[in-house]
């Protein structure tokens, strides 16, 4: 291995180094998370104190209230202020959503598939839960603004998985919300329809203002883990989706008009469409403290559609089920118009050309895999050997010009001795370039194979934590592949390295020491003692590399430690295999036979070595300048 193939390893450790580091809140960040919080708990507080002091004035004046709508209920809006606080509860096969009768609309949902478990393996996954999910509805009215959480909304039509929520107005008029399950999926229709209402609501004004909020709740065993992979994502319109910060506090005020919005952690979202479009939209993310069970909370404050005349419903719909990658794409063929939903972007594979590579390859790979019924341990290394396969032939091209550079050293050697003096380093340079051409070696030999491998690489890096198939699946002492395993566990927090250590974690990172010892060797092989000097500090620098990498990786989930470990053991062994089947005399005996072939051929400059003979010419026409003026 060369030194542009230590250069791209380092580039790789770069990466996911900058990755990590940006993706951790900075002390101002977590500085206002806490002052979020204590605001957030204040006026938690204050909201108490207010909505006893209503219930007690509401409870005192109800009376004249019923008496007022009774004589005179051609003047008052909705006559539902007063009632009783009920629970509606709509289910197929799969999910179960709830309503509430106070303001009408959706506060709960919960998985009903049993591969779709909570932490504690025995109860089912809840995305939302009644006091942590709220969705307000606001018009605009000619004498009073209608907000939705104020009345107490009346079931009809009520089936096991559809609904009406309906208010009634003093001259009869309705206000409807409808809600129907789309068969087994996880898709809720979700429609608001007035009936006679010209009389209490501005007809000028067509839209409507929708707050929704939501606590977003910690669904998987590592909360920083899955906090990195958690963020309000949205959908442009006719464009592609974008999210806002999964780290701190994010806030973002739209221009644009949006298709959807979705509350996202890493496995699961609840995605309200917008089908008349979300327009003047205003987003905030804010994470939350480890050990108080929620990742994030969200809220999206926007305004759609809305005709007071009722001859045009609201077509709204909600996707609320497990973020896989193939369920999302058939649930945009239930979308209710001709919208472009691209669901499946709420996994996210990485940049562009990564999520090429694992939407058009690895995808299809691992479904593959899985359809065999094979543990996900199994999977993980089928997958890594067809991986390692196809980046074989790059592999062996890579070693193969190390190899041809370590049989040459002794020429370089020469070199060496033949322009000790720094000032003939330009010379030495283009000598040595002319004795690899010769011998059709090229340095860069071993650099374009590493970077072919890399965006498969990092591909993985983006694929392994976004992939469902492996949450809850256990292998050897790891009992979910998508959290950290924690076979040795102390209790307390340690700083960078927290309560446990994953196996798996030391495990990679032991590989990714042999590969780095082994790169050494091959460097130190190839390299003059000159040049081993100029490398000592990047030869320090690869050795902390997996230093580094345990304490990234020790709270990543423990199927992605697993298969670098895989990858980087595998490494080892084609490093081993083509080391005993590579014989450097008969090695250097080609590259003679290359060399006597083609010595009478014209010599050609490339790019590179023209440029370095134009610089040694620069140089020797500056050197007898100088000689000249001395000379003076």
């Amino acid at each position: 291995m060369d030194k542009n193939t230590l250069t791209g390893f380092v580039l790789i450790g770069a990466v996911l180094v900058g990755f990590s580091y940006f993706s951790r809140p900075s002390e101002e960040e977590i500085k206002a998370q806490q002052e979020f919080l204590k605001e957030q708990q204040a006026q938690a507080k204050l909201d108490s104190i207010n909505k006893a002091k209503h219930e007690a004035l509401l409870l005192a004046q109800g009376d004249s209230l019923k008496l007022a709508a009774a004589t005179d209920s051609s003047k008052a809006f909705f006559r539902n202020r007063i009632g009783e606080e009920k629970t509606i509860v709509l289910k197929n096969k799969n999910v179960e959503v709830s309503l509430n009768t106070l303001g009408g609309t959706l506060t709960g949902v919960k998985l009903l598939d049993p591969k779709y478990k909570a932490q504690d393996k025995k109860s089912q996954v809840e995305l939302m839960a009644p006091g942590s999910s709220t969705m307000t509805l606001a018009i605009e009215g000619k004498n009073e603004h209608f907000i939705s959480n104020d009345y107490y909304w009346e079931p009809v039509n009520q089936t096991d998985s559809s609904v009406t929520m309906r208010l009634t107005a003093g001259n009869g008029g309705t206000l409807d919300l409808n809600y129907a399950l789309k068969g087994d999926s996880y898709m809720t229709d979700f429609t608001i329809q007035a009936s006679n209402l010209d009389q209490y609501l501005s007809l000028n004004e067509k839209k409507m203002n929708i707050v929704w909020e939501d606590t977003c709740r910690q669904q998987e065993k590592g909360h920083t883990f899955e906090n990195r992979y958690s963020s309000l994502t949205y959908k442009e319109k006719d464009d592609d989706t974008d999210n806002l910060s999964q780290a701190g506090k994010d806030q973002e005020e739209l221009e644009d008009p949006l298709d959807w919005v979705a509350f996202k952690n890493q496995f699961f979202s609840c995605v309200l469409i917008g089908h008349q479009d979300f327009s003047k939209v205003r987003l905030t993310s804010e994470a939350q403290e480890e050990k108080t069970g929620n990742l994030k909370y969200y809220c999206a404050d926007m305004q759609t559609f809305f005709d007071p005349t009722g001859k045009q419903p609201t077509q709204m719909q909600m996707y609320l089920g497990p973020n896989d990658f193939h369920l999302l794409q058939d649930h945009n063929k239930l979308c209710s118009t001709d919208k472009d939903l691209q669901l499946e972007e709420l996994v996210n594979l990485g940049w562009p050309l990564f999520r090429w590579i694992n939407r058009f390859f690895i995808i299809y790979v691992f479904d593959w895999l899985t359809a065999w019924g094979l543990p996900m341990g199994i999977v993980l290394l089928l997958l890594t050997l067809i991986v390692k396969a196809i980046v074989y032939p790059t592999t062996r091209k890579s070693y193969l010009s190390s190899a041809r550079m370590r049989v040459l050293k002794p020429k370089v050697d020469e070199l060496n001795k033949k322009y000790p003096n720094k000032e003939d380093a330009m010379r030495k340079q283009q000598e040595m370039m002319g004795l690899y051409r010769e011998y059709g070696v090229s340095p860069m030999g071993g650099c374009l194979p590493m970077l072919i491998q890399m965006p498969i690489f990092i591909a993985l890096f983006n694929f392994v934590p976004n992939a469902i198939q492996l949450r809850g699946e256990s292998f050897l002492w790891a009992d979910d592949l998508s959290a950290y395993d924690d076979l040795i566990k102390w209790g307390f927090n340690i700083p960078l390295l927290g309560d446990h250590l994953s196996i798996f974690c030391v495990l990679f990172c032991l590989t990714n020491i042999g590969n780095t010892i082994i790169s050494m060797r091959q460097q130190k092989n190839q390299m003059s003692s000159e040049q081993e000097q100029q490398m000592k500090m990047m030869r320090w620098m690869m050795y902390f590399m997996p230093v580094m990498f345990f304490f990234m990786f020790n709270d990543y989930s423990s199927g992605l430690s697993y298969y670098y470990f895989l990858s980087g053991l595998i490494s080892i062994l084609i490093m081993w295999f083509l080391r005993k089947t590579t014989d450097d005399k008969k090695l250097l005996a080609q590259l003679e036979a290359y060399r006597e072939a083609h010595k009478n051929e014209p010599k050609k400059l490339s790019g590179f070595a023209a440029r370095m003979a134009a610089m040694q010419q620069q140089q020797e026409m500056m050197r007898k300048m100088q000689e000249q003026q001395k000379k003076k």
